[in-house]
């Protein structure tokens, strides 16, 4: 009696071996029944008795036990091999049922840690934006009080001013010079008057 299955891509197989107690006892009267090699005298041969009838049934009886006994064995052994199996097979299903639950948890974990971080990181980024944009307006700040503070000492101290009308009846004339340091701004113009009659 013999049972294969498979596991993980490998094979098993379990052979159970029935040892009887008739073919021990067999193998028990065959030795025993080996003649030896060298002849030895024979004695006369002996006149055989015939066997009582009640023997006859005797060794039936035996016989029918031996064979209950042998299938009782059998099928002893077959209930074993088959609740052996049943529980090889309910603990691998356990063992990859812990297993599926140590990997959930652990991803739940990873989860929940990456999650943190996750939410550390972004708060950091916003305290460094936070801060960043704090300075930089300071900067500005300083920057435009450098330019306003530049520009009024530049146009009071180099920017120089200059110019000259004539009126006449119909129109006025104008002419303006602005020097600002290297560059010069001339502007010639002639504004007409409205004429009423």
């Amino acid at each position: 009696m013999g049972i294969q299955f498979c596991k993980d891509g490998h094979v098993c197989q379990i052979v159970v071996e029935d040892v009887d107690e008739t073919t021990l006892l067999r193998e028990a009267k065959k030795k025993k029944k080996k003649k030896p090699e060298t002849p030895l005298p024979q004695p006369p041969p002996q006149v055989k008795k015939p066997k009582p009838p009640k023997k006859v049934v005797i060794s039936n009886e035996l016989q029918a036990i031996k064979i209950q006994a042998w299938w009782r064995g059998t099928l002893v052994r077959r209930t074993l091999l088959h609740a052996a199996l049943r529980a090889w097979i309910i603990q691998y299903w356990w063992k990859q049922k812990l297993v599926e639950l140590l990997e959930k948890k652990r991803r739940a974990m990873l989860q929940y840690y990456a999650q943190k971080k996750w939410a550390v990181v972004r708060l950091q980024s916003w305290v460094r934006m936070w801060r960043v944009r704090v300075r930089y307006r300071r900067l500005l700040h300083a920057v435009r009080i450098i330019q306003v503070y530049w520009r009024w000492h530049n146009c009071h101290t180099r920017g120089i001013f200059r110019g000259s009308y004539e009126l006449t009846a119909s129109q006025l004339g104008l002419e303006l010079e602005i020097f600002l340091g290297s560059h010069i701004c001339r502007i010639t113009d002639c504004i007409p008057f409205p004429i009423k009659t």
